[in-house]
């Protein structure tokens, strides 16, 4: 007896999003430089055309703290890299490098101090032949420096 390992994926892809994908991120183009929000108070990642609208996820990464980059002309960092991950759906684009994640709204009870909050692609989209969410890397956009 054959499995049909296409037709599992199939149907579980459905429970695994329903699970998981629970609010709403927008994958966009890189625009022009940060921009003040001064109803925040802090610069913001401008972004180009959208490219995803719609269910997702964005969760810390599994590797544990941040890593350090160092800053010429100063004695300590003041830029730090951070591992996230974004998840949608597999009908979702896939994201390139730099395209900017945007939390847009979270289901309720879920942690309402990410909306607005935004990070960049590291790499393209991670894909695979047995996947059911597409899985993008992510580092967070530091805010209030004016640098994005």
């Amino acid at each position: 007896m054959a499995i049909d390992l296409a037709r599992i994926l199939a149907n579980v892809a459905p429970t695994v999003e329903g699970m998981l994908l629970l609010d709403t991120v927008r994958f966009a183009a890189p625009g022009g430089p940060p921009v003040f929000n001064p109803d925040t108070g802090q610069y913001e990642a401008s972004e180009g055309a959208v490219l995803y609208e719609g269910l997702g996820a964005v969760q810390p990464g599994s590797a544990s703290g941040v890593a350090s980059i160092p800053v010429v002309g100063q004695p300590w960092t003041n830029e730090t890299t951070s591992n996230y991950k974004a998840y949608t759906p597999l009908t979702a684009p896939i994201a390139a490098r730099d395209t900017i994640v945007t939390v847009v709204a979270v289901h309720e009870g879920g942690d309402a101090t990410l909306v607005g909050r935004q990070w960049r692609a590291n790499d393209p989209s991670q894909g695979g032949t047995l996947g059911v969410i597409r899985v993008t890397s992510l580092d967070q956009i530091q805010q209030g420096s004016g640098e994005a």
